[in-house]
């Protein structure tokens, strides 16, 4: 059996409980202390702890190079952990080849066989398994009814479009009813069109199955849009495991924040701390109050985190943080439009204002920037930054 055979077959038994330490029914996959290393000195994945639970949609989150696709591919079994180890259904995947592991996988690069017609290649999985004429023609109708081709039964992949072929491969990967399924950049190669058609067509796919899916990416609004779960990776650990409102609206760390959307990140000093709040000083000593993500220490130097669309221009609510600014430019949007500001000491500050306010704003400006000091979050600065 080839590599791309074992890949694209994935696995056949059906893991059991009992053979590895206790774990909470809840999760169909956790990690326990994963490490990747390729060279011996690089750490790749370091010490990762993560559970994915049954039944939901779990997006690994990143950019190039923090490890998010090193992890599905340990879990896959195309790659070996370090250190650490993996438990599928409460048992080690440890020496488990991924032809045994039951997962379905969906690359990038579709990986359909170019000589085999559309039928024949979501029928390739079940056909490894041995199972009956009758039940993989039954299998494979409601395959590729599901992704609503079969219509295009016949036809061979060099016949499809990219996103028709996308498809396929998904409907590959589910056809054998996996408890997984693991995604890859799955919709990289597409255009933007054909993106966000394929992730209503696979979240549309994952309420009727229920299945539990592992999803690679490094586009934020694709996993923001599909996902129960984002995990956010850098450099080879996770920021923050949340759902999507909380990761956007609440993020844990500088990074996250600036990661995930258009984000402002100012510079500023601890002025007073109380609680979970504190006031911090800018340049030019302009002091607003602001949420505090841990306990800061006075004169200590923190980031200044606020979300665009939460400052308003020249707004008339009282009560809140104010910023005297010059607009340096506008760029245009379509749906709205970043408003760019000169602040206290040469500090730039972005609003994001409707179409309709665009009309009454113009270089040279002068306004008024305000927000809601529980709107603004202060974060440390990361070592080195």
């Amino acid at each position: 059996m080839t590599f791309m055979d074992n890949a694209i077959l994935q696995a056949s038994r059906t893991p059991t409980a009992g053979e590895s330490a206790q774990y909470d029914r809840g999760d169909l996959v956790r990690f326990v202390d994963v490490e990747k290393t390729y060279d011996g000195s690089t750490i790749v994945v370091n010490r990762l702890n993560l559970a994915v639970r049954r039944g939901e949609f779990l997006t690994l989150l990143g950019p190039s190079g923090s490890g998010k696709t090193t992890c599905l591919m340990m879990l896959a079994g195309f790659e070996a952990p370090s250190g650490g180890d993996i438990l599928l259904d409460g048992r080690s995947l440890k020496n488990v080849p991924p032809y045994s592991r039951g997962i379905g996988v969906v690359f990038q690069n579709y990986a359909l066989f170019p000589h085999m017609t559309i039928a024949e290649n979501v029928a390739y999985p079940l056909r490894q398994r041995k199972q009956s004429r009758a039940e993989i023609d039954r299998r494979v109708g409601e395959a590729l009814g599901m992704i609503e081709l079969a219509h295009l039964a016949d036809r061979r992949p060099a016949q499809l479009s990219g996103g028709q072929q996308q498809r396929v491969a998904l409907a590959r990967a589910i056809v054998f009813e996996p408890d997984l399924v693991l995604m890859d950049e799955p919709l990289g190669a597409l255009d933007r069109r054909l993106r966000e058609q394929m992730q209503l067509e696979i979240r549309r796919l994952h309420a009727t199955l229920r299945n539990t899916v592992v999803y690679v990416t490094h586009d934020q609004g694709e996993a923001l849009t599909m996902s129960d779960r984002v995990a956010v990776f850098n450099r080879g650990r996770i920021e923050q495991v949340a759902s999507p409102e909380e990761i956007y609206e609440r993020p844990a760390t500088a990074f996250v924040a600036n990661f995930i959307g258009n984000n402002n990140a100012i510079p500023a000093v601890v002025r007073e701390f109380s609680a979970t709040s504190c006031k911090v000083e800018l340049r030019g000593g302009h002091r607003v109050q602001a949420a505090a993500t841990r306990t800061f220490a006075a004169g200590e130097a923190v980031l200044l985190s606020i979300r665009p669309e939460l400052i308003e221009v020249d707004g008339r609510v009282a009560a809140m943080n104010t910023l005297a600014g010059e607009i340096r430019d506008i760029t245009y949007y379509g749906d709205h439009a970043l408003v760019h500001c000169i602040c206290a000491g040469d500090v730039i500050v972005n609003a994001r204002i409707g179409i309709h306010r665009k009309r009454s704003l113009e270089r040279g400006s002068k306004v008024r920037l305000s927000w809601r000091p529980e709107d603004g979050r202060a974060f440390e600065i990361e070592a080195g930054k």
